[in-house]
């Protein structure tokens, strides 16, 4: 008898790891909650809720899976793995405790200070004068500052204020109106690092871990890193910046120092840690953690993995990855995230996609914002599509996906031209 997977989620990212999970030999069957049409090729989708917890441990217990992959962070952080693991569930993925390193910008700010692992200088503020008067220190020397809500915002939570103004536009709006409720009720006011950012991921079993590479995401919805920021418009792995010094760095002053740190507290960290740094002339520092894998830069590691992933997940859920190996491919992989048209605003849905029976072998087309409709494939959210191709380097994999690209349609669907294009 094969294993049986459960992975929670519906986007891009999930449909990645079911795409990843599906081509292990020891898997018979893999369930997704609560999925998308891409999913559905490879899993059986079922209608439960990434918060519906109850319900998702229920049908664990009830169908015996053996494994399950959390997606996204709003279920780690109201505590699903602790939920599963006292029912005797295995589940991949951080406990409430380690998930504050994504879910409160203040543990995470303190934590770091702590343990001196290098980051931006920061003020924790509670009242909105405190505020004021930390944002000013920068925009008094004409610098610009960075203010976070310190909880949960849907990626909304930080704004780089270029002056005053700005700043304390994004203090009233997090402090005094609660645009993001209870997670503005204390926010972080720091130093803007100049530099360029990076994306590295490691999967850990709350003492160690495997680096898996590093990746750059674009956030910003136009060429050229114009307009405003999304949840991501595509991304590649391997940029050239992560060279074998850097990467050294990273784990000795980064990675290492977290997980000692995370186990130190009381809280091991077990799951995917997702750093996001900016590589400073000082060196790398951290801008920010997240506890689960990023969305759409699974799109792009997954297809990078040789070998069999779940064994991996599995021990690190078991506590057991000392002598676990990942097998990474050569060469380069990119990721073109396809958008309704309006994204990150206002969009329309229902939109029919063609063109997905034309693109070559070899492409994998990762599904986000889809529905299914009397037999066609429909618009169902901002980011629609991701589009992923390999090749002998990230310029190859940039030639690759845009002539791919270009076989897709839907009324509206715009993209991003220059994914990759700051590697070459």
């Amino acid at each position: 008898m094969g294993k049986k997977l459960l992975v929670i989620g519906q986007g891009g990212r999930e449909h990645a790891l079911v795409w990843k999970l599906a081509q292990s030999p020891e898997v018979e069957k893999i369930y997704a909650a609560p999925g998308n049409p891409g999913i559905a090729q490879l899993a059986e989708c079922v209608n439960i809720e990434v918060h519906e917890l109850d319900k998702l441990r229920k049908f664990a217990a009830d169908q015996a899976i053996d494994l399950t992959v959390v997606g996204p962070e709003a279920p780690l952080m109201d505590g699903i793995v602790d939920r599963f693991k006292k029912a005797g569930l295995k589940i991949f993925g951080p406990c409430a405790a380690a998930a504050q390193l994504e879910g409160s910008k203040v543990f995470a700010k303190q934590l770091l200070a702590k343990y001196k692992i290098p980051t931006a200088a920061f003020e924790v503020c509670e009242d909105i004068e405190k505020a004021y008067k930390a944002a000013r220190t920068y925009t008094d020397q004409g610098l610009p500052v960075v203010v976070k809500a310190d909880g949960l915002a849907a990626g909304k939570g930080v704004v780089v204020a270029s002056g005053w103004e700005e700043a304390r536009q994004a203090i009233d709006d997090m402090m005094r109106d609660r645009t993001f409720g209870e997670a503005g009720a204390r926010i972080v006011v720091e130093e803007c690092l100049q530099g360029e950012e990076l994306s590295v991921f490691a999967l850990c079993d709350g003492k160690h871990y495997i680096i898996l590479m590093s990746a750059q995401d674009h956030k910003r919805v136009f060429d050229n890193d114009e307009g405003p920021n999304t949840g991501g418009m595509g991304a590649y792995v391997n940029p050239p910046l992560f060279t074998p010094e850097l990467r050294t760095r990273i784990e000795t002053e980064i990675i290492r120092p977290i997980v000692d740190a995370m186990a130190a507290e009381g809280n091991p960290y077990q799951g995917v840690l997702y750093a996001g740094l900016m590589i400073t002339t000082e060196g790398p520092k951290v801008l920010e953690f997240n506890a689960r894998f990023g969305d759409p830069e699974t799109q792009v590691l997954m297809p990078m993995i040789g070998g069999d992933l779940l064994p991996i997940l599995e021990c690190a859920a078991e506590g057991c990855l000392q002598d676990s190996k990942l097998e990474i491919l050569d060469g380069g992989c990119v990721g073109v995230v396809l958008a309704s048209g309006g994204y990150p605003g206002s969009y329309a849905k229902g939109k029919v996609i063609t063109g997905l029976d034309k693109v070559d072998k070899g492409t994998v087309i990762f599904h986000a914002g889809t529905s299914l409709k009397q037999g066609e494939l429909l618009t169902n959210g901002g980011r629609v599509l991701a589009v992923v191709c390999r090749g002998a380097d990230t310029r190859e994999a940039v030639e690759n996906v845009y002539h791919q690209v270009a076989k897709i349609n839907f009324e509206g669907m715009h993209y991003r031209r220059d994914i990759g294009r700051r590697a070459l």
